[in-house]
């Protein structure tokens, strides 16, 4: 089968689209015919060798992908052969087929298509496990989100919207704030102004009466999240979710006790790992709101798995709106 093989850590164009051997069932492991996979940040630093979880070498890169279960192990309830479905791993997604196991295999609706399942359950997960799991975001509190037209950030916009929450989009170009409110924010901030330390305070209490964020997912570090924490209201909640703008930014803990506020983080490989029954019961929450119609991933370039390095690229120059996709199969 064809593969993004990683034989030595290093850029995406360095790696090469290889022939490997199908990968062998295990008694609680699923064989995927992929249909489509998604492409995030972390695979990039998985790429890299700079992720905290790295695989041995050679590995197959990729975290999520999409399509037809062609084996079971003896032992898998959670899906059978002939089965639609999205499946998460540390890596071997971006191959012509991926194992999982199958707490981490999910049968999708019917009229979900495959591009959009390989882009939904890394970014929905992500963004609901962040509002409730740790910010336990409330109808009517105030989200801010930053990195807010990426996967996550869209994916973060529509869910605080779905909650009942006024939803303000942090971007840094006309054209991304366009795209956030089509997705349903309610205001736009611009993180490209001169004087972010409080310009984006000025922003968001100009739109919210001068209340500020009750909750923030903030995903771009350095000078953003700077900006964040002085932007939180009183007893108010911010989620690290990860760091796209470089720097990982430091607290001065004074500042936590004097504003009642919380910082904390979100891996949510950890929830996988450690609380699957969890997982799949907000999975499912997620597929509801997806027949709803008040999700919906934006999927906005699909590339064919031999132009994988063009996706990266895309997520590194910042270009990459939504979510970006492989394509195995038409």
């Amino acid at each position: 089968m064809k593969a993004v093989l990683v034989r030595e850590f290093g850029p995406p164009e360095s790696i090469r689209v290889e022939e490997f051997a199908p990968p062998s069932v295990g008694d609680t492991q699923v064989a995927v015919e992929v249909h489509a996979a998604g492409v995030n940040y972390p695979d990039l630093l998985v790429m890299a060798g700079k992720y905290q979880i790295l695989p041995p070498r050679p590995f197959i890169a990729g975290k999520e992908c999409a399509g037809i279960v062609i084996a079971a192990g003896k032992s898998v309830t959670t899906c059978k052969p002939g089965d639609r479905v999205l499946a998460w791993m540390e890596y071997g997604a971006f191959a012509e087929q991926a194992l999982a196991e199958q707490d981490n295999c999910f049968v999708i609706p019917q009229e979900m298509p495959f591009t959009e399942a390989a882009c939904f359950g890394l970014v929905y997960q992500t963004a609901h496990f962040a509002l409730v799991a740790r910010a336990n975001v409330k109808p009517g509190e105030i989200v801010l989100v930053t990195g807010a037209t990426g996967g996550v950030g869209l994916a973060a916009v529509q869910l605080a919207k779905a909650f009942g929450a006024t939803v303000v989009a942090a971007v840094s170009t006309k054209e991304k704030a366009a795209i956030a409110r089509e997705q349903g924010a309610d205001h736009v901030i611009d993180v490209s102004v001169p004087n972010l330390r409080d310009g984006l305070r000025e922003q968001l209490r100009a739109v919210t009466g001068g209340r500020g964020a009750d909750v923030v997912i903030e995903q771009v570090g350095g000078d953003v999240f700077d900006a964040s924490l002085r932007a939180l209201a009183w007893s108010a909640r911010l989620v690290v979710v990860g760091f796209a703008g470089g720097r990982i930014a430091e607290v001065k803990t004074n500042y936590l006790l004097v504003k009642n506020i919380a910082v904390m983080g979100l891996q949510i490989s950890d929830y996988r790992d450690q609380h699957p029954a969890l997982m799949r019961r907000v999975m499912n929450e997620l597929f509801e709101l997806y027949r709803q119609g008040k999700v919906r991933p934006l999927v906005s370039v699909t590339y064919p798995l031999a132009d994988f390095a063009a996706a990266f690229a895309a997520i590194v120059e910042r270009k990459a709106i939504g979510k970006l996709a492989l394509a195995l199969k038409d």
